[in-house]
């Protein structure tokens, strides 16, 4: 089983919830929901006869007993990355849930990144402040990439007393997140370390998807919409939109099944050429012969590796090139040498007026979702883990477990051979690469150790709280 141990060495009170003299009635009536300690989620839920019992992890939840009382707690919450819809959102729920499920009135907001630990000031968070941010884009907090300094942002969290820290990033963010916990651990701090999964490509593992995608997806319509007026007002007509995906296609490929007006999506994943038989411009000569129209969607991060070397940002990413413009610039050019069929393209790219946008109603509720379940995790004495639904299930995931990989578009799955089906595209495959991208580990009985993460507290049967 996958699950957070429960391993500390340092003592906190239990709490129960029922009685808990400091937290708020209204919270109190729904105390017949508490998630039984037991509650585990299991990572997969299609699985073969003779298949192992898997990874599990453990349900995410209120529980009956916690290990902060309101008024001894400090809480900070920090923004880091790239901008993404419901970024707001999440701190909203996360001061107002403290505040209105516990009692919690000390909550601190880191300004500009992890960097904001050690060179900025904090801003005091309550629900006042915060009542009407989600109608916003963006972060009231700022972010930034890079900044972070393990040693600097611990000794900030230990010198201001903080004893619970939501993070809220990407795969990036969380690397940085698991470095601060082990510090932490190793210092022997009484402090929650929680992440909540942000990235608007939906890159990140285990979860079932993160949150702003929804909204991403649904943005993105319109900019394909665009270009499929634009594309079909004109004799031979081409509509190219650049969408975000820099090392997963997923936002592509669901804007281009949902849209239903695309004729090719280029995903990170699923290499292409350009030239000769079953190639990108012989495809687009054929839906020019029999649409007199065509409409191309291309992620950020396809077909980097037909142009030049990326350079590195602040936060260790590919500083990808302008795939848009230079398959743009391509078609042009190829067709420039067909008499008989000049083009007209158009280049579309929404990129970042998708990521500055609020969260939709899906993303909103989404983001509260997400909120309420690192707030539970956190009172109840868990740590060094990350929140989201797995197989629509709110779980506590190990940090590990997020960082050890990114999820991506499987080219051989179902949900792609969907969009070849809807596009009617080539594949850009050959025998080989099919063989190759269906290659499968065989599966592994082994169960996790209990090191996966940590709890703060421990109960021996006597019911008296104790650690090891």
């Amino acid at each position: 089983m996958d699950v957070l141990s429960q391993n500390w060495s340092l003592e906190m009170p239990v709490t129960s919830l029922k009685t808990c003299p400091t937290c708020p009635t209204t919270f109190l009536t729904f105390w017949q929901y508490f998630v039984n300690v037991d509650d585990s989620v299991t990572e997969k839920i299609v699985v073969g006869r003779s298949s192992p019992r898997g990874t599990h992890f453990r349900r995410a939840g209120p529980r009956q007993k916690v290990c902060f009382e309101s008024d001894e707690v400090l809480a900070c919450i920090v923004t880091c990355g790239g901008l993404c819809p419901g970024l707001n959102t999440v701190i909203r729920e996360l001061v107002c849930g403290l505040h209105d499920m516990y009692g919690v009135n000390s909550i601190l907001g880191i300004e500009d990144g992890y960097k904001g630990f050690y060179s900025r000031n904090t801003i005091p968070l309550r629900p006042k402040v915060v009542n009407d941010i989600h109608r916003r884009g963006g972060t009231i907090l700022g972010t930034s990439r890079g900044g972070h300094n393990t040693s600097k942002i611990v000794d900030s969290i230990q010198d201001r007393g903080i004893n619970q820290v939501y993070i809220i990033g990407g795969d990036g963010t969380h690397k940085g997140a698991a470095m601060i916990f082990e510090e932490i651990r190793r210092r022997g701090l009484k402090v929650a370390v929680v992440g909540i999964p942000k990235t608007i490509d939906n890159d990140i593992p285990v979860i079932d998807k993160s949150f702003g995608f929804d909204t991403a997806v649904e943005e993105a319509q319109r900019a394909i919409n665009a270009a499929h007026v634009e594309a079909e007002s004109i004799e031979n007509g081409i509509g190219v939109v650049k969408l975000m995906g820099r090392d997963s296609g997923f936002i592509a490929m669901y804007a281009t099944l949902a849209s239903r007006d695309v004729d090719c999506c280029l995903i990170p994943e699923s290499p292409f050429f350009l030239e000769g038989p079953g190639g990108l411009f012989e495809h687009i000569k054929n839906r020019l012969k029999e649409n007199g129209h065509m409409v191309l969607v291309i992620a950020e991060g396809a077909g980097q590796d037909l142009l030049r070397e990326s350079m590195k940002d602040a936060s260790g990413n590919k500083q990808l090139q302008d795939v848009g413009f230079w398959i743009s610039q391509k078609i042009k050019d190829h067709f420039s040498k067909e008499k008989k069929m000049p083009v007209n393209l158009k280049y579309i790219d929404p990129t970042y007026m998708i990521r500055a946008i609020p969260g939709n109603a899906s993303d909103n509720v989404y983001c509260t979702l997400l909120a309420h379940s690192a707030i539970h995790g956190a009172m109840a004495g868990f740590t060094g883990f990350t929140v989201g639904p797995v197989n629509a299930r709110h779980a506590y995931i190990p940090f590990y477990r997020i960082i050890e990989r990114q999820n991506k578009v499987g080219i051989t799955d179902r949900m792609w051979a969907r969009l070849l089906s809807s596009t009617n595209q080539p594949s850009f495959l050959d025998a080989k690469d099919v063989a190759e991208s269906k290659k499968e580990k065989p599966p592994s009985s082994q169960l996790l150790s209990d090191d996966d993460g940590e709890n703060l507290h421990r109960e021996n049967h006597s019911g008296k709280s104790y650690f090891l």
